[in-house]
């Protein structure tokens, strides 16, 4: 992997500081990409890291900081879904970035890019159901239930309704094929987000299967963590947001009042929770906007694992 493929890690100031590094603690990087998490956790102390990432391009460059870190770094292949299952051992914190990466998207390759010209695929492993086989099969009412739950596109029917007119002359095979199709009912306007955007996460999220994943991944992390220990994620849109909230506030304890009329009311906090706390969302600074204008959606919430007494 390149110098030219690899990118600003979003909100990196703020994972390292949330994850609360210790020497001689493990933590996870549940979603590796191109390490940039990884690499500064393991610099930030004397600790080890195990790396999880279903994308196979990475393998260089995980075997790249094997190569510098030795011991300390362990790169695991799969996806965090299935965390609790690829680290069986108890860990002090786990990080997610979640999404699509920034070396995926610039990937010719790829496919997961409206603005290149490449074959329709977005799989993250490079296995599987593709986003051609979706687009070029799925019945026009499902696939209009699909851009709209995943892509909260309003005018999904209408876009539905075109990939299946078009297809019915010609199969559906490249990224700019599909944008063209969704333009012809949304067209594009300066200064405007691409209109291509919300369908094309929509399809994304579908071939990968990127909520259940998330889900699976937080439990799973919740799990192998540590008590004490830290769960920290950044997410890019309200969907993995919206989950990523509720996991962590509906699993964290809230203080409650012994007694509602007592003189001397005392707070306690609910023990049959998993976290002791949960963050308020994060979001990154103004002159991170300014210099990675992906980080602009980013959002980061952690949460801290209760201490059994």
């Amino acid at each position: 992997m390149t110098s030219k493929t690899r990118h600003i890690p979003v909100m990196l100031k703020e994972v390292i500081e949330n994850l609360d590094i210790k020497d001689n603690g493990v933590y996870v990087d549940a979603t590796f990409g191109n390490g940039g998490y990884s690499e500064a956790i393991l610099n930030a102390r004397n600790c080890k890291l195990i790396a999880i990432d279903r994308d196979p391009s990475v393998v260089s460059r995980a075997n790249e900081l094997k190569s510098i870190y030795g011991n300390r770094f362990d790169f695991r292949a799969g996806t965090f879904g299935d965390i609790s299952s690829l680290v069986n051992e108890k860990v002090d914190g786990v990080v997610f970035d979640i999404g699509v990466s920034s070396m995926q998207l610039d990937d010719d390759f790829r496919g997961f890019s409206f603005s290149k010209e490449a074959e329709l695929d977005m799989r993250m492993s490079m296995k599987g159901t593709t986003a051609s086989d979706i687009v070029n099969t799925m019945e026009e009412e499902e696939l209009a239930n699909l851009i709209y739950a995943y892509g909260e596109e309003k005018k999904s029917r209408q876009i539905a309704h075109q990939i299946v007119l078009y297809r019915k002359n010609k199969q559906i095979t490249t990224t700019t094929e599909l944008a063209e199709i969704i333009y012809s009912v949304l067209p594009k306007k300066f200064g405007q987000i691409d209109p291509a955007t919300r369908t094309f996460q929509a399809i994304r999220i579908a071939v990968n299967d990127e909520l259940n994943q998330l889900k699976n991944g937080l439990k799973g992390a919740s799990d192998i963590v540590k008590d004490g220990g830290r769960i920290v994620v950044v997410d890019f849109h309200s969907l993995e947001d919206r989950i990523v909230k509720f996991y962590f506030n509906d699993n964290a304890s809230k203080k409650v009042h012994s007694s509602k009329y007592g003189k001397n009311c005392e707070t306690k906090t609910d023990e049959n929770k998993i976290f002791s706390f949960a963050s308020k969302a994060i979001t990154p600074c103004e002159s991170e906007h300014n210099t990675n204008p992906r980080s602009r959606s980013a959002k980061l919430r952690y949460a801290i694992k209760r201490k059994e007494k």
